[in-house]
């Protein structure tokens, strides 16, 4: 398994305070067979300096400088770089533990898996939150990780925390399934063709990826047209080439009516004005599928009870989801000061 080549692509922008961080730790791995493809997105700070310094000082890392094109064009062209039997990702200010890639490997190899996956730590101010921690292996066959990764209640949908096998990756670059102007949510979007793709999935419950949570990161930043829309637009690109696969189709309804009603949360909230035209067009989606919704077996009653309300009383659940999360602590959960 040590003769194995892994490329590992990290995209990278305007990180210059994290990026030296990032390659360390991934220089560190105890797999030493690797490849760092690393991907400057057009970055107008030190970061591309800092990128071609390690370069010249490690033959492993392989960097690509490219106008700015967003995480997609990044991802990608690091894809068509890649010359290694599996391929990872790693974000140019997040940092990883030594033994990540080997154990991925491993679990691929001992398995026989097209994608080996595994938890993580989420890095706040002060704090961290393990996702998960236990231990234990899961095998996933192709429905299984599909339901998995689509629900969102079990596979993490990052790219970040997975090992790919390089066969995976022929839809994405060669049939233009992923739009480029995609900011949010792409990496769902890029995960459905692979696990589409992977005849089987193994998972491993420990936490070797740290994932940072920064004001200025594009998890913490201000609502956008992005934010708001990108998340639906995924999910209904997947909803629509997804019809022929009937074990995951309520999954996919049921992941779109969660997006739908989390963004008329935020209709009704001080940022409205950016999308008081989406906002007719989500009320209207949603009272359309009422029935549909309502009769869905994967559907949760909550998430029910939860569409009613928005379609009849969309401000008063505002109101309501805003009061509950203040009691609960919900609203500061991912706020970083």
């Amino acid at each position: 398994m040590s003769s194995v080549l892994i490329s590992i692509i990290v995209p990278a922008y305007n990180i210059e305070s994290h990026i030296g961080r990032c390659l360390d730790s991934i220089l560190a791995q105890t797999h030493k067979r690797i490849e760092i493809i690393i991907v400057d997105d057009g970055s107008t700070d030190g970061t591309g300096i800092i990128i071609d310094q390690y370069a010249s000082i490690d033959q492993r890392i392989i960097p690509i400088h490219k106008e700015n094109g967003g995480v997609t064009s990044a991802r990608i062209d690091g894809i068509k770089k890649a010359s290694g039997e599996y391929l990872g990702f790693v974000d140019g200010d997040d940092y990883i533990e030594p033994e990540m890639f080997e154990k991925l490997l491993d679990n691929a190899i001992k398995y026989d898996a097209d994608i080996s996956h595994c938890g993580y730590q989420m890095v706040f101010p002060g704090r961290v939150e393990y996702y998960y921690n236990t231990g234990r292996i899961v095998q996933q066959d192709k429905i299984a990780g599909l339901k998995d990764l689509l629900s969102g209640s079990f596979i993490e949908p990052g790219l970040w925390n997975k090992l790919y096998h390089k066969k995976l990756f022929y839809t994405l670059l060669y049939e233009n399934v992923m739009p480029m102007d995609i900011r949010i949510n792409e990496d769902v979007l890029m995960n459905y063709w692979l696990f589409k793709a992977a005849d089987s999935a193994v998972y491993e419950d420990f936490c070797p990826y740290h994932y940072i949570l920064r004001k200025d990161s594009a998890a913490t930043s201000i609502l956008n047209e992005h934010k708001l829309k990108d998340p639906v637009r995924v999910m209904r690109i997947i909803q629509q080439d997804s019809k022929d696969i009937p074990e995951v189709k309520e999954v996919v309804e049921e992941r779109l009516t969660r997006q739908l009603i989390a963004i008329s949360i935020l209709s009704v909230k001080k940022q409205g004005e950016l999308i008081r035209p989406f906002r007719k067009e989500i009320r209207n989606e949603l009272r359309t599928k009422l029935k549909l919704i309502l009769s869905n077996s994967y559907m949760s009653k909550s998430v029910k009870i939860r569409a009613g309300w928005v379609v009849l009383f969309p401000d008063s659940y505002c109101w309501f989801h805003t009061l509950y999360a203040k009691i609960t602590g919900l609203d500061k959960k991912y706020k970083i000061e």
